[in-house]
């Protein structure tokens, strides 16, 4: 591995796809993970022992299962640039889903209150805020390392979230909500696929025998917590819409609906709360 070249044909041998080999070479180079153009600009240049270095430990982390996420320590969302790491889960790009739909939601010039529960690395918090300026976002995390992950993020975007800590609801302030979101634990104990998502942490994850428990509970206090009018949006498995769109019906919710996210799957339900009369 004496080129660049030489450390991308090692990733491929190493089992990475193209694109990881090429962020994580630059990432080792010091360079930024968009800049590709460069790698095919300078092909042949020569790396240094601590660049070969860098590369045999980043390819055989990757090799072995850890999300390039974390090896970047970033990702973007929403078109903001976040600092992951194995504190929080990697933001998905399903999960704009959820953020296009509060920002449908929330006129740009009107001021409103908005809640984010199980905010891990600030990614949906942090994106309503950004898009919506008027809007008072308030974040929740019951882990402390999530939260200080959460709140880096916020301090480099210049964006003033305020982040609380706490279990759902529990951990907010005493108020009413005109929008609460939320991309809860969602997969069902046991299940098959979380061998893949080993290195991410697994509270974040799982919830219970049928993936429903803490979308359970959400749903049941979201009706003492949201204003007249106020939507409660929710992310959830790929089967499990019909199931959450009937625990939004029996918490008294109307306008209850679904949205798909890129691949055409419905992946977040939602509904409005009653106006009181």
């Amino acid at each position: 591995m004496h080129t660049v070249t030489d450390a991308l044909r090692a990733a491929t041998a190493a089992g990475l796809d193209r694109l990881d080999a090429q962020m994580l070479v630059l990432h080792a180079l010091g360079r930024p993970a968009s800049d590709r153009a460069w790698l095919l600009a300078h092909d042949r240049d020569a790396l240094d022992s601590r660049a070969v270095q860098a590369c045999q430990e980043l390819f055989s982390r990757r090799a072995a299962g850890e999300p390039v996420a974390y090896l970047l320590g970033a990702k973007e969302f929403f078109g903001l640039p976040l600092a992951v790491d194995a504190r929080v889960l990697v933001p998905r790009p399903d999960t704009e889903t959820l953020v296009q739909w509060a920002l449908d939601l929330l006129p740009a010039q009107r001021p409103a209150h908005v809640l984010d529960l199980g905010t891990g690395s600030g990614a949906i918090a942090l994106a309503v805020a950004a898009n919506r300026p008027r809007a008072t976002v308030h974040a929740v995390d019951e882990s402390d390392g999530a939260l200080a992950v959460a709140r880096g993020n916020a301090a480099a975007l210049g964006l003033p979230v305020r982040f609380f800590a706490g279990d759902w609801f529990d951990g907010a302030p005493e108020r009413f909500y005109d929008l609460v979101l939320s991309n809860p634990p969602y997969i069902v104990d046991g299940d098959a696929h979380l061998a893949a998502l080993r290195h991410e942490p697994l509270t974040a994850l799982t919830s219970g025998a049928d993936g429903l428990e803490d979308l359970r509970a959400i749903v049941a206090a979201a009706p003492g917590r949201l204003a007249a009018g106020g939507w409660l949006l929710l992310e959830h498995g790929w089967d499990q819409a019909a199931s959450v769109r009937a625990l939004l019906n029996v918490a008294g919710l109307e306008e209850v609906q679904s949205r798909p996210d890129l691949g055409g799957i419905e992946r977040c339900s939602g509904g409005r709360m009653p106006q009181r009369g």
